[in-house]
């Protein structure tokens, strides 16, 4: 419990370091190779823990602004994307994976990394869980429009195993606010963090199994998938937080958080057999951005948010 209390206070920082693991134990990471999928699912059933349901239902009670959202992340940020590939002469490995992480729902993490920096939890998970639950029927016809390539998705069924894991997750969510309690819950808040927190760590080392030997052989083609993940993230972070800025300065943050963070662990399991490993490479390598970025934010999400409360009276 000490520990899972250390982990909640210092988050932010736990993430930044701990996504190196995987590097470091490539060992490690074979192993943890298996928890991918139960480590999604725990995910989202801690952030529905620790997230207002009252102010869950205030967003889905919204539907023009969750269709707007969603289909900024799921339509617009890819064709963003793809759109700025036009103009540059990258490798077409490089250029297929960034369009298809462009592509992906966004992390059901980011929920809890949202709630961790201190934006919108509730509207990160509604628009989290709808836009998971429709990229199936997004992501492949995206992928064969601007790329060619044919995501051999058995649709429904894919979509009943994306539910399947939602629905679970929100019953479990249910029962363990019944039986445990609210009061008990938020005064246990701190230690579900630091329990997030583990879980992404356990997922960041399970997704860089192979990305070790390929660093020791390839460093250059590291070196540039790496430099292109730290310019893709926050770059559709800051034109969806500059584009949804009337929504509010936290709301506006809360979806550049989730344009830039992207499922790839779930495109992973949609790639045809065969498929390029330099794809692969690259949805690993795009870890890092991903769990160091909001390390590094951080102070500036504080004091802009800081600013918007002082601008507003509190």
């Amino acid at each position: 419990m000490p520990l899972l209390a250390f982990l909640g206070r210092h988050g932010t920082r736990a993430l930044f370091a701990g996504v190196f693991l995987g590097i470091a134990l490539p060992g490690l990471a074979a192993l943890f190779r298996p928890l991918l999928g139960p480590a999604v699912a725990l995910l989202l059933l801690l952030a529905l823990l620790r997230v207002d349901w009252q102010a869950m239902g205030a967003v889905v009670r919204r539907p023009w602004l969750c269709a707007a959202l969603v289909a900024w992340i799921l339509l617009g940020s890819p064709l963003v994307m793809w759109g700025c590939l036009q103009l540059l002469a990258l490798p077409q490995p490089l250029t297929v994976a960034l369009v298809l992480m462009s592509a992906a729902p966004p992390i059901v993490g980011g929920a809890a990394i949202a709630m961790l920096i201190g934006l919108d939890g509730a509207l990160a998970v509604v628009i989290a869980l709808f836009s998971t639950l429709l990229a199936p029927l997004s992501v492949p016809p995206l992928a064969l429009l601007l790329l060619g390539l044919d995501l051999q998705i058995g649709l429904f069924a894919f979509m009943g195993r994306l539910a399947a894991i939602v629905a679970l997750a929100f019953a479990g969510a249910w029962l363990l606010r019944r039986l445990v309690g609210l009061p008990r819950l938020r005064s246990l808040s701190g230690h579900i963090d630091g329990l997030v927190v583990l879980i992404m760590l356990v997922f960041a080392v399970a997704i860089m199994d192979g990305v070790t030997r390929t660093l020791l052989e390839r460093p250059g083609t590291v070196a540039l998938w790496l430099a292109a993940a730290f310019v893709a993230n926050p770059g559709l972070q800051l034109i969806a937080a500059l584009l949804f800025r009337p929504l509010g300065l936290r709301r506006a943050l809360t979806v550049g958080l989730l344009a830039g963070n992207c499922n790839m662990g779930l495109l992973l399991a949609a790639l045809p057999p065969g498929a390029d490993f330099d794809v692969v490479l690259y949805f690993a390598l795009a870890q890092l951005p991903m769990y160091m970025l909001p390390a590094l934010a951080l102070p500036l999400y504080r004091r802009l948010l800081e600013a918007r409360g002082a601008s507003t009276g509190g």
